[in-house]
């Protein structure tokens, strides 16, 4: 059985994360309600995530979640370049959230 990283990373605008910090609980960008889960991406997947979905775009903040925290479902699958993306069912719990970086 392949070991997945415990840590990830979630791509926010500065208003998404006002919201998320003033909710508690980040209940999905756009994109995320959109497909149904919310999107998170690997370290190594962390750049490609920034230049294809967030390029030019300034005041993101990239939030690093720690997945054993997260209470609902945290499911790997399939995304770009056939890669194996970690998604969340559910929602994104402030108290995952283990570190922040403002860019």
């Amino acid at each position: 059985m392949t070991q997945h990283p415990s840590r990830a990373f979630k791509v926010l605008t500065a208003d998404q994360w006002a919201q998320f910090e003033a909710e508690g609980v980040f209940r999905g960008a756009p994109i995320d309600l959109a497909d149904g889960y919310i999107h998170l991406s690997t370290a190594d997947q962390l750049t490609g995530t920034l230049e294809k979905h967030f390029a030019g775009q300034n005041n993101l903040v990239v939030a690093e979640v720690d997945l054993n925290a997260v209470t609902d479902p945290v499911r790997w699958e399939v995304s770009r370049g056939g890669a194996l993306f970690p998604h969340i069912y559910g929602v994104l719990p402030m108290q995952a959230v283990c570190g922040v970086v403002r860019g």
